[in-house]
């Protein structure tokens, strides 16, 4: 998903500073409150585009269920993370990179590294903390061939051994050059991204050159902090270029909504002040271990000085995640919307004698689940932990936490147990967790969008990132709540719009179309974009028939469109009629045919059913 700018008062006598260059709805007076990337940005204005609000700073992404006065508000130096280990884990986690032998030994080895308050200046630990310098160049949505002006941000990142460094995903988003500055030292070094979690929000980064890492201690993880822990965030903040402190305490450990992932994974809450520049910054306990990574905050009128940090539960996630397959695969779930059972009337509709268990509304149709539970199970345990009737499950000693926690700690793979009532009837069934699919998308693979221009329509798939670069009228509330509340119904299911009309005299008419869904051609349901652009290939029909929403037709003479396309793309300056990832061959499927054959509107998530007090994803 893009990342977008954020603008950030740095000071009390009214200095603002621009992080992000991509327009956003502006905040209204009566906003509750907003979380934000934390992330510094330096950019050029960008030329209107249509559909942009002039005057607008920050890129509001859109989420189901909620008002618009409670949506995160993702910045470029983004965040969110998935749910963590919120075990009491008393463990601390070697350097990344290290062997196997060697982090088993230091995983009950906590270093005993207390600092004075006095000497935090001079304290070691202090040195592994770097500034990360980031130019980013990314897609225009509503132009899929052709890309942004770049801006650039700065960021914060600490070492974690063998030559690796850790950030937030959002700094680096789109990135094009990424360069690192350590401590005291006026030498940038380029830095290489390994590898990126948008969900958790959390980057891998390397830098090869052996100056860089010269004297270098990595940090070491420390456990899940208490409550009233003190904490220490460390970062490159705006205000100044050196080195920034600020302390505070760890006032809420629950799953938190990760503004730049759009997902909620294991969060700390703090008091200590964080602002843009601080994302990728680590935060220590009192021994000097890092206890997790800075990257959002919220704001509102009614509350101050709430900070969020990714925990090393989070972290040590992705890092295992990565070692175990040489890239990142992303948190998984189960694909399950439930219901809390906290009526007794309805637990004794179900036959559910207990105090326990969340009803199964709706199964995902690409989920591993989906041939598992049916509507109307209730799963009362999770791999033997007991599920409450309020979709919370036992956390740490004298604490509950979502269920959706346990899930989390889960790698894409695995096979869970779950304990669920069916009929009266219990059972235990085994489960496989995988990353959810979503309709759509809040991150494009690649960065690049697809598009495809025939005789001067460019269709290209629906993304919140181009949701976002158009006004939502332009978009339309038909094709909004679809985008919001419509589930997948098989893997690489898109909606395939008609984003523009390049006006030529082959396409007289069909001036002023944009932004409609096109739901077949010559009689085929469209599948997703690829499929479209086969359908077009192996044409042979005289004529070239487009089926939109609200029964619009749409038809080209076949020979006229094809001798149309070159002038049009010479026309308007464009390289090639199609994106290169639509250049492959093309595989139908005979189950995804099955599938697209039922209708959006068929079995679509409602507005009530997201983020309600009653109801909840896992």
């Amino acid at each position: 998903m893009v990342t977008a700018a954020v603008a950030a008062t740095c000071s009390t006598i009214g200095v603002r500073c621009f992080v992000s260059n991509r327009p956003r709805l502006a905040a209204s007076s009566r906003t509750i409150g907003s979380f934000s990337a934390v992330s510094s940005k330096k950019q050029p204005p960008s030329s209107p585009k249509k559909g942009n609000n002039k005057g607008k700073i920050i890129s509001q992404k859109k989420y189901p269920g909620r008002s618009k006065e409670e949506r995160p508000y993702p910045f470029v130096d983004g965040d969110r993370s998935r749910g963590d280990d919120g075990s009491s884990d008393s463990r601390s986690f070697g350097s990344f990179g290290m062997q196997k032998k060697e982090k088993r030994a230091l995983l009950y080895d906590l270093k005993e590294q207390q600092v004075e308050t006095g000497n935090l200046q001079d304290a070691a630990f202090l040195n592994a903390v770097v500034k990360v310098y980031c130019t980013h160049t990314a897609p225009d949505y509503s132009l899929p061939w052709q890309k942004q002006r770049q801006f650039t941000s700065t960021g914060s990142a600490f070492m974690i051994g063998d030559g690796k460094l850790l950030t937030n995903a959002h700094c680096v988003e789109h990135y094009t050059q990424v360069k690192v500055k350590r401590r005291g030292d006026d030498t940038k070094y380029v830095a290489k991204v390994l590898a990126k979690g948008v969900d958790c929000d959390i980057a891998l980064l390397s830098v090869e050159n052996d100056e860089f890492w010269k004297g270098a201690e990595p940090l070491q993880f420390g456990r899940l902090p208490r409550l009233q822990d003190a904490v220490t965030v460390v970062g490159y903040p705006l205000g100044g270029d050196t080195i920034s402190v600020t302390k505070g305490v760890v006032s809420r450990i629950e799953v938190t909504s990760y503004a730049h992932g759009s997902s909620d994974l294991l969060g700390i809450q703090i008091d200590a002040a964080i602002n843009p520049g601080n994302s990728g910054g680590p935060a220590f306990n009192d021994q000097g271990e890092c206890i997790g990574v800075a990257f959002q905050v919220y704001r509102s009128e009614e509350a101050e000085n709430i900070g969020y940090v990714i925990p090393t539960t989070v972290v040590s996630h992705f890092l295992n995640d990565y070692e175990r397959n040489g890239k990142y695969t992303g948190f998984p779930c189960l694909g399950v919307l439930l219901q809390k059972l906290e009526n007794p009337a309805l637990r004794s509709c179900l036959k559910v004698e207990a105090n326990e268990g969340v009803l199964v509304r709706k199964v995902e149709p690409t989920s591993d689940a989906s041939k598992i539970l049916k509507e109307g199970d209730v799963i009362v345990s999770f791999d033997d932990t007991h599920v409450g009737c309020e979709g919370t499950v036992p956390f740490r000693s004298t604490e509950r936490i979502a269920f959706r926690y346990l899930i989390s700690q889960k790698f894409a793979g695995d096979v869970v147990q779950l304990g669920i009532i069916r009929a009266g009837q219990l059972m235990k069934v085994p489960v496989i967790l995988q990353p959810r699919v979503h309709l759509v998308p809040y991150h494009i693979e690649g960065g690049q969008p697809s598009y495809l221009i025939i005789a001067g329509l460019v269709f290209t798939p629906l993304s919140e990132p181009l949701i976002d670069e158009e006004c939502e009228d332009s978009i339309g509330l038909k094709l909004l709540a679809k985008a919001r509340y419509s589930l997948a119904r098989f893997k690489g299911e898109q909606i395939v719009i008609l984003s523009q009309v390049l006006a030529n005299d082959v396409n007289i008419g069909y001036e002023d179309m944009s932004n409609q869904q096109v739901l077949k051609f010559n009689g085929t349901r469209i599948k997703n974009i690829h499929h479209l652009a086969h359908l077009i290939d192996s044409c042979k029909d005289k004529y070239l028939v487009f089926e939109f929403d609200d029964n619009y037709v749409a038809v080209l003479e076949r020979e006229a469109a094809t001798a149309a396309s070159s002038c049009i793309l010479k026309d308007y300056g464009i390289p090639s009629e199609r994106s290169p990832d639509l250049l492959e061959h093309y595989v139908d499927s005979a189950a995804d045919n099955e599938a697209v054959e039922q209708e959006f509107g068929d079995s679509p998530v409602s507005s009530l059913d997201i983020e309600n007090e009653g109801i909840l994803w896992a």
